[in-house]
This record gives C-alpha cells, structure tokens and sequence, in this order.
C-alpha cells in the first residue's frame, strides 16, 4: 500500500524515527534544559547568598550606610569633612594629575613596546614578552624598593656617579615625591597595556598593511591610516585598566609619597588609621567616591573591552 495511508504516528523520517519519538524526544530535551536552567539558578543564588553577600555585598552596603548616616540619621557631614579638611584638601588636584600623568605615560610607554615587539621582532623579544606577563604579578611596593635601591640617594647608581663624577653629595634626589612615585608607576603599569595591545595587534589582517605599502604608503601612515583604527578597541582597553589600576594604587604611594603628597587612597588610610580620632565616617566617604570613579572606569573598561573581542 501507498504510504500515504501510514498514520501520522508512525511516519519515519529517513533514520527510521517517527514523528510521536521526535516529539518526545524534544520535550525530555525541553525538560532537562528547563532542569538545568533550575540548578544553574539555584547555584547562582548560593553564591549571592553565601559567598557574595556576606564578604562583597553586605561589607559595601555598610560602608554607603556608614558614610551618609550619623547620630540624627541621614547626613553629608562625612563628605564635607572629608573634602574640607585642610590636609587633604591638596588630594583633589594632587590625585587626578598624578593619575593621568602615570596612565598616560605608561600607556604611551605599553603601546610603544608592544608595537616594536609585533612588528619589529628582535633576538630575545619573545623572552621580553614573557617577562613583561610575569612582571605583572610583582607587587607594586617591591618595584618602589627597587627604584630606591637603585635610584635613591643612597642607591647603586646615585653613588656610582657620586663617585665618578667626584660629587659632594648624590646627583639623585627624586624618587621621594611626585617624580619618583610616576617614575614607579609607569614603570610598573606600561606592562598592564602591553599584552591587551599584542592581543590586539594579533588579530590584524597582515595583508591589509602589505597592500597599504603596495599603494605607496610609509611606515607612519600605515600605522596611523591602518593599524590605529583597526586595533584601536584593544589598545583603548588596555589604557583604560591601567588607568584603572593607577587609580586604586597604594603601594607605591605609601613608599615613595612624602607626607605631603595627599592622594585619594593615603587620604582614605590616613582618616581610618592614622588620624588620632579614627574618622571612619570619613574614611567611608571617602572609600565611596573612589569605589565610584573605579566602577566607572571598569564599566567604561568592560565597554571597550567587548568592543574588542573580549568576553
């Protein structure tokens, strides 16, 4: 008989399965992806509840609570107090030019040697590379020390050219204040931007920059024409990180910061730990408005890092 007298029920695809078994099959699928979809649920309020509440959440809700409450309920006093003190009143212009002369320069400095280690190859630059990633994971503080040891007025090199150049005193007296803590942080940042611009640059199509200098093309216009506005979203991500990074150090400004050198963070430490009455109303505002401007920039980083690629 024709198959056209064969019940729907038992029609067969050209694997021999019918359609009731492709029925059922997709509802046991729709009933397990519904049954994992459950679980990751019920993980995901596990960890809001037992991990993420009690060690991120709740600690930030009761530093907002602490910094806009006071004995007669809601108040700004612990703000004002914090940008009217006069001795950190400098943080405010001392902090923002400190950070964008560091992220700049270091960023400038990260773009620069990535570039020369993507497109101008040497003896050794895949062992540079290498060592830049494991640099990353140095603590801030140990580059300061190194700096001081080497740099300090009773550092190697300041000596060494004390004693070369027959000097009274050492020709090196800089590290302890604004230059030397810039000095450190480019020094310790420029690597952060390294390897998002290598990321970068590694998704290049090469033949692009070959038919730029086919076309007549120099060096300078392929890399301002060609390689800028392709690897761009990489290297605006690596600037904003370190940028980031900048802004929440701390190491670096409590060995090489004089005392006058007032930053956001040596502000933040000085009115929690420091000061005699223990202002951590104050400490609190202040922890806010820098938790603030680093949301910021990491939103802004997440931005531009999907841009590029990134996940």
């Amino acid at each position: 008989m024709s198959s056209l007298f064969v019940p729907d029920s038992v029609v067969r695809d050209e694997r021999g399965i019918s359609d009731a078994e492709l029925s059922a099959q997709f509802a046991a699928h729709a009933v397990e992806a519904k049954r994992r979809e459950r679980k990751g649920q019920r993980h995901l309020l596990f960890i809001l509840v037992f991990v993420l509440g009690p060690l991120v959440v709740y600690p930030l809700a009761r530093l907002v609570m602490l910094s806009v409450t006071g004995p007669h309920g809601f108040t700004l006093h612990a703000y004002t107090a914090f940008f009217g003190n006069p001795e950190t009143r400098g943080m405010i212009g001392t902090t923002p030019g400190i950070l964008f002369a560091s992220a700049s320069i270091a960023s400038l400095l990260g773009v620069a040697l990535a570039s020369m280690l993507f497109f101008r190859p040497f003896a050794g630059a895949r062992l540079l590379t290498r060592f830049l990633e494991l640099f990353v994971a140095f603590p801030s503080f140990l580059v300061a020390f190194t700096l001081v040891f080497l740099y300090g007025s009773q550092g190697s090199v300041s000596i060494g050219l004390q004693r070369f150049f027959s000097l009274d005193a050492a020709p090196l007296d800089f590290l302890f204040g604004i230059g030397g803590v810039i000095l450190a942080e480019v020094v310790f940042y420029a690597p952060f931007v390294v390897r998002p611009t290598l990321a970068s640059y590694a998704t290049l199509d090469m033949r692009l920059f070959e038919a730029a200098k086919s076309l007549g093309a120099d060096g300078w216009m392929v890399a301002t024409r060609v390689v800028l506005p392709l690897a761009w979203p990489g290297i605006a991500a690596g600037t904003i990180l370190c940028f980031l990074l900048t802004l929440n150090e701390f190491g670096i400004l409590l060995v090489l910061g004089r005392a006058h050198l007032i930053t956001l963070p040596i502000a933040i430490y000085s009115a929690a730990t420091v000061d005699l009455d223990l202002d951590l109303p104050t400490a609190a505002a202040g922890s806010v408005v820098m938790l603030l401007m680093s949301l910021s920039l990491y939103a802004l980083y997440r931005h531009v890092d999907r841009r590029s690629g990134g996940r």
